[in-house]
């Protein structure tokens, strides 16, 4: 067994691609935090692609862990001279692997933040990308606002002291760039948000308002945060894949990432120090991202909803289990062809009816193996966001309601915390307490559920929308989670 480092790369099977680069030449513009999965399958992998082109050679990654727990991440990459496999899990369940050289460095802040703040304060470094997850951007949840009130964020605020936050150490370095005369960089969400850009300019302007409020109006009027929108179902790797691909490649990997064969990057061309030629390896780089994050978010995102509550209820415990089954798909591809398409914009580059038949599709690869629970965590963090602007803007345009309103009682029935079978649900979300509480009324009240008004606002004062809900929640009470779809998937249009 060979392990993975970069002497072994000329001796791995010809089954393992392998960088046509010589990473010897590669130089350091980007600098990113939280390198997980994700941002090896998606980011790192499209700069992997540019550079077997002979492009973007300039723009290796230097990996930054702040989390405690990315000290292992930092022990692995050092290991491995930063090289990982990616191994992409096809429908068929065919594998096809890949090792990727893009992320050139890696840095645990924690340990020496001073050479985090420096790498990202040096001229070579022109984008400083973000996946750190919506809980990183340190806003509260009910107003929107950054939380001063943040212990790490009291620390990094008092003066001299050394940052402990990724909103700590990226201010350091635009100060110490404003100090020597430097164009700021670039700073690039790619976190799976509604508006990551802007929700990250607000969050470190905030911030560096706070640190400095001369920095602050000079962060607002000069560093860019474009928008993005991104998109891999990357599942968290497990002791099987790193087995698996130890026997099909012969490599042994202590981190590599596994992922579905689609992904999809749509990036707001809005940079101050120039960008990699992402256009280049099927990134859609547009003036305005909001149109195709919309799609994402109310046809994916929704559909993730309208399948995980139902499917969890029925006794399934995989999306492609759910999606191998005629009866919900129909019911989804109803849901977005009825509910969701009719809000969005024109999608130009986009074959909707293509995109839509795609998301069955990816659901139903049974070799990913992303799980339902999954899929129901954190639902008020979710549904309010990619389900309840559809229910509105249907109810304002007397469209149709009745499977969007079904997914919010399936997730109410969920939130009983029991399944069909009498088995505890191990329900995730910041509310469950109330959510549970709520939940465990509905033999008394109905609606209990839905007057939450920090979720659902007013719609529990829409009489066609509770009508809707409530039909859906009996159906699920008494007949049960395929009874209940059987009926949706009866439904004529609404006139």
């Amino acid at each position: 067994m060979t392990k993975l480092n970069a002497r072994a790369l000329s001796g791995l099977p010809e089954t393992l691609a392998v960088p046509r680069y010589d990473r010897t030449e590669l130089t350091t513009g980007i600098v990113h935090f939280g390198v997980g999965g994700f941002h090896r399958a998606h980011q790192a992998m499209y700069l992997d692609r540019l550079m077997n082109d002979g492009k973007a050679l300039d723009w290796a990654i230097c990996g930054v862990g702040v989390l405690p727990h990315d000290a292992t991440m930092k022990q692995v990459m050092d290991a491995q001279d930063c090289l990982y496999t990616l191994v992409l899990k096809n429908p068929d369940g065919t594998r096809e692997g890949r090792v990727v050289g893009s992320i050139k460095e890696y840095l645990f802040a924690p340990e020496d933040p001073e050479a985090v703040i420096e790498k990202m304060a040096s001229a070579e470094v022109r984008i400083v990308s973000l996946t750190v997850t919506e809980g990183g951007y340190n806003f509260h949840h009910v107003t929107g606002e950054f939380d001063a009130a943040n212990p790490d964020v009291v620390h990094d605020l008092e003066p001299g002291a050394a940052p402990r936050t990724t909103f700590g150490l990226v201010t350091a370095a635009l100060a110490r760039r404003r100090e020597r005369g430097l164009a700021p960089f670039t700073v690039m969400s790619c976190d799976n948000i509604q508006g990551n850009g802007d929700v990250a300019r607000k969050m470190f302007t905030a911030f560096a308002t706070l640190k400095d409020p001369a920095l602050g109006a000079w962060v607002s009027e000069n560093v860019p945060f474009p928008n993005s929108m991104v998109d891999r179902i990357t599942p968290v790797t497990t002791d099987a894949d790193r087995s698996a691909i130890a026997d099909e490649f012969g490599v042994e990997d202590a981190w590599p990432v596994v992922c579905e064969p689609f992904a999809q990057w749509v990036l707001e061309d809005h940079f101050s120090l120039g960008r990699p030629d992402f256009e280049d390896v099927g990134v859609q780089v547009v003036d305005d991202v909001e149109p195709y994050e919309l799609m994402k978010l109310r046809l994916l995102n929704a559909s993730h909803q309208g399948q995980c509550y139902f499917g969890y209820l029925a006794g399934y415990r995989y999306a492609h289990e759910a999606c191998q089954d005629p009866l919900f798909v129909r019911f989804l591809m109803d849901y977005m062809d009825l509910e969701a398409t009719p809000t969005l914009a024109p999608l130009p580059g986009v074959d909707l009816p293509l995109y839509k038949r795609t998301l069955i599709e990816r659901f139903a690869n049974e070799h990913v193996r992303d799980t339902l629970a999954r899929l129901c965590a954190e639902s008020s963090d979710r549904i309010p966001k990619w389900l309840v602007p559809v229910i509105r803007i249907n109810l304002e345009n007397d469209g149709e309601i009745s499977r969007s309103a079904a997914i919010v009682a399936s997730w109410a029935r969920y939130a009983e915390g029991v399944d069909e079978a009498g088995q505890p649900i191990d329900v995730v979300d910041r509310l469950k307490g109330t959510l549970m509480a709520a939940a465990a009324r509905h033999g008394d009240d109905a609606l209990a559920f839905l007057r939450n008004r920090e979720v659902f606002g007013d719609l529990v004062d829409n009489a066609r929308f509770t009508e809707a809900y409530l039909t859906t929640l009996d159906a699920l009470r008494t007949r049960g989670a395929r009874a209940a779809v059987e009926q949706l998937v009866a439904l004529k249009a609404h006139d």
